[in-house]
């Protein structure tokens, strides 16, 4: 048995992004509306030209009706799923494949989330025991599990740990650099490389800084048959690749699993880069929006992805080689850190930006350079759970149909 995806089967016709940040005065369901109304406005189609509707989100609404509602829609089916922090990108994945099967001429996916207000500081977990959010981890903190990864990517590289601390502050201030030109973004001001690395401490060696905010916002994209896309618009994004992986989340009781790589992202990585015909990411890929729930997320996950080899993307890191100019922009947008993780949003908030840039939509001063150099490919990834227990998700697009 394979997978054997749905490559230049399905296109994205139109997206749109609210601002994220602390919307006290505003709901989910106004967030919705925002981006719900840009994607349909950006597509050029009527809501109801839609066909059906994929809702993702965490926490902020149980079912179709948490959609259906502020829309108002009637005799259109909606659907709710959640996927932890790959939430977002489940949505897409489900409208895509419904389209790609020929059971819908149009598919909407739909992302959300409302955290501000929730009353929780970090980020909202449910309770269920038998599921992976009250697994092998068990009550510890988000930061407390991803900070295992530094000193262990540490010892096993010979890194040094104030190395690693720079290595580490250097990726926060990158995001942090890129989200300061980004208007959508929940924080939007650079932050220097001193005030960074003195940050007070959260969890190991992971300061303030090295977190991604918590945020409110919403994000959604409109998907058709490639073979219609140029009905809607001139510059469609084809969808290469969409990967899916959940783990058996049992690392944290392997004695062999080391907390220097997430095996779930190596088989999400690989199954989409074969999806695509992708043999090598480092020269292939444009630019690739990243789950950076921490600083020290986003360096292992250079290596899990395939864009450098193992033990050598700290000094990548160090080098530039993911800056806005860089060999391969990573999270040209601010990614999680500076754009901020509303859990049900984030995924698709990713697409939105390989929209806007691999269109060469993206406002100059944070435009990357890579399309010049012929790199038509855009990838987004997203992880929910931890280190050793977690669901993985990979997307690739890209402007052009393969030959």
């Amino acid at each position: 048995m394979a997978s054997h995806g749905i490559c230049d089967q399905v296109a994205i016709i139109g997206m749109g992004c609210t601002t994220f940040g602390e919307h006290w005065d505003r709901s989910a369901d106004d967030l919705i509306l925002d981006a719900v109304s840009s994607t349909t406005a950006s597509a050029g189609v009527a809501l109801e030209d839609v066909d059906a509707f994929w809702l993702g989100t965490y926490l902020s609404g149980v079912s179709g009706l948490s959609l259906s509602r502020p829309l108002r829609l009637r005799g259109k089916p909606v659907t709710r799923v959640e996927n932890m922090c790959t939430t977002g990108s489940e949505a897409l994945r489900n409208a895509c494949y419904a389209v790609a099967s020929g059971a819908y001429d149009m598919a909407m996916a739909v992302g959300v989330e409302k955290l501000k207000d929730s009353g929780y500081s970090g980020l909202l977990r449910h309770s269920i025991p038998s599921d992976a959010t009250g697994g092998t981890l068990g009550t510890t903190t988000a930061p407390a599990n991803f900070s295992l990864l530094g000193p262990a990517y540490a010892e096993k590289y010979g890194v040094d740990s104030d190395e690693l601390k720079t290595v580490l502050t250097r990726i926060a201030w990158k995001n942090h650099r890129n989200g300061a030109s980004n208007p959508r973004a929940q924080f939007r001001k650079e932050v220097s490389l001193e005030t960074i690395s003195r940050s007070p401490l959260v969890a190991g060696q992971l300061g303030i800084f090295d977190c991604s905010g918590v945020s409110d916002g919403a994000s959604a994209a409109i998907v058709v048959p490639a073979k219609d896309a140029h009905r809607y618009t001139d510059n469609p994004l084809y969808v290469k690749a969409l990967s899916l992986v959940s783990g058996a989340a049992d690392g944290n009781v392997d004695p062999g699993y080391d907390f220097t790589s997430f095996p779930e992202v190596v088989a999400s990585a690989r199954n989409a880069y074969a999806e695509a015909s992708v043999v090598d990411p480092r020269t292939e890929i444009a630019m690739a929006e990243v789950h950076d729930c921490f600083t020290v997320t986003e360096l292992v996950l250079m290596e899990d992805l395939g864009f450098v080899d193992r033990g050598t993307a700290w000094k990548a890191v160090l080098s530039g080689t993911f800056d806005l100019d860089g060999e391969l922009p990573v999270n040209p947008d601010g990614g999680l850190k500076a754009f901020g993780h509303p859990v049900g949003a984030s995924g698709l908030r990713m697409l939105f930006e390989c929209w806007l840039q691999l269109r060469g939509e993206a406002p100059e001063d944070r435009r990357i350079g890579t399309l010049v150099e012929g790199k038509k490919l855009g990838l987004t990834h997203n992880l929910g759970g931890g280190p050793g227990e977690c669901v993985s998700f990979v997307s690739i697009v890209g402007t052009e149909l393969n030959s």
